[in-house]
């Protein structure tokens, strides 16, 4: 029984270190001030507002219809 304990938690411990040398790693990447990756930025530092639509693009269509008859 004792073995399974050891066993168990020499497993746990191994996985608790992963952890931290993952969290180490990103904390080490932060702290560098390595510049951002290149690419478009993400959608939520854009501005909403400008991309929203008056009306829906579907009333347009039906302007349009309306327009030609």
């Amino acid at each position: 029984m004792r073995a399974m304990d050891i066993a168990k938690a020499l497993t746990e411990l191994r996985e608790q270190r992963d952890d931290l040398d993952q969290a180490i790693l990103s904390l080490e990447r932060l702290a560098s001030g390595r510049p951002r990756g290149r690419g478009r930025p993400p959608g939520r530092t854009t501005d909403r507002r400008k991309k929203r639509r008056a009306f829906p693009a579907h009333a347009s269509e039906d302007r349009a219809k309306t327009a030609l008859e």
